[in-house]
């Protein structure tokens, strides 16, 4: 639980230093402005310019993360026999490793492209925290494991298709957050087109993930909460996607007649702005993991022998995790 409740906020943080075009307000990596990362003046940080700030506090957080997933690590090739469960515990490590070269790698080129990537994969990382959360938890059960064949089937397909969708979307998301200087008109309204587009189809998978638990699997509660959670994540995602629209490019055009659109300013880099944007994309990285956990415990009805523990592993692994 401590490595995916430290890795949201990280996602958070990340998201306010695109927002606030902060990439490149330490120019050299792993060092900060010569200093050792964890030596690095906490007065200078503390008291220095807001970019200066959420940028360095991006890494030490970051470091935090890879130091619990090494923790992880050590717990799960201690606690856990499963070879399986062990070597995604290794795949946990790498990728943490390999999404702070990516971040470092960004600030050394000065690259946008890479910056994009680097928002992509962070989500990725995430879900893989929530998804150990699962397969670690102690209060796994396996009451109707193999029960519905036919309806896990289904529920199987709904969610990783959802999760498939909402990753595509957080693509589309990546490009208009870090659309370059020279992008034409043209490309820009097709990346809002898709990205319209794509929202609606993961809010109607969404949707049908809910209805298709409610209807088959409402005695099995934490499927239950997470579809309904999903669903509600969603309708506030798009309510989020609104709101960004406006406090980034104004109000609709077919509203410019009204009194509240025509004597609005956007005003960038605001409080306003800063929140309701990085909540759009943190939240946009919740979804995909409440997705994938999704498809996760639909494994589980069909193959209990997933979440079949070792006795081991209960305990201190599901703190970790």
């Amino acid at each position: 639980m401590t490595l995916a409740w430290t890795t949201f906020p990280l996602i958070w943080v990340g998201s306010l230093v695109t927002t606030y075009d902060a990439g490149m307000a330490v120019p050299d990596w792993p060092s900060t402005y010569g200093y050792n990362l964890l030596f690095y003046p906490w007065q200078t940080w503390i008291a220095g310019p807001w970019d200066l700030f959420i940028e360095h506090g991006h890494r030490l957080l970051g470091a935090f993360v890879g130091l619990i997933t090494i923790a992880f690590l050590v717990v799960t090739f201690r606690c856990d026999r499963r070879r399986w469960m062990q070597w995604m515990a290794l795949g946990m490590l790498i990728a943490v490793i390999a999404q702070g070269v990516l971040g470092g790698s960004r600030v050394l080129f000065d690259s946008r492209f890479l910056a994009l990537i680097h928002g992509c994969t962070g989500p990725i990382f995430f879900s893989l925290t929530v998804i150990a959360c699962v397969l670690t938890s102690p209060h796994t059960t396996r009451e109707q494991a193999g029960t519905c064949s036919s309806a896990g089937h289904t529920l199987q397909r709904l969610s990783l298709f959802t999760a498939i969708f909402a990753f595509l979307q957080l693509v589309l998301g990546a490009h208009l957050r870090h659309v370059a200087v020279d992008t034409s008109h043209e490309v820009f309204r097709v990346t809002v087109f898709f990205h319209l587009l794509m929202a609606t189809v993961v809010l109607a998978h969404g949707i049908a993930l809910a209805l298709h638990v409610r209807r088959h699997f409402h005695d099995y509660r934490p499927l239950r909460r997470a579809a309904n959670g999903l669903a509600l994540l969603l309708c506030l995602q798009m309510m989020l996607g609104g709101a960004t629209w406006v406090v980034k490019y104004s109000w609709p055009t077919w509203l410019a007649d009204f009194q509240f659109a025509a004597s609005y300013t956007v005003t960038a880099q605001s409080l306003p702005q800063s929140l309701i944007v990085t909540a759009h994309v943190a939240l946009g990285s919740l979804i995909l993991a409440t997705a994938l956990m999704l498809f996760v415990r639909s494994l589980h009805l069909l193959q209990p022998s997933l979440n079949a523990t070792s006795p081991n592993h209960r305990g201190l692994l599901g703190v970790v995790v």
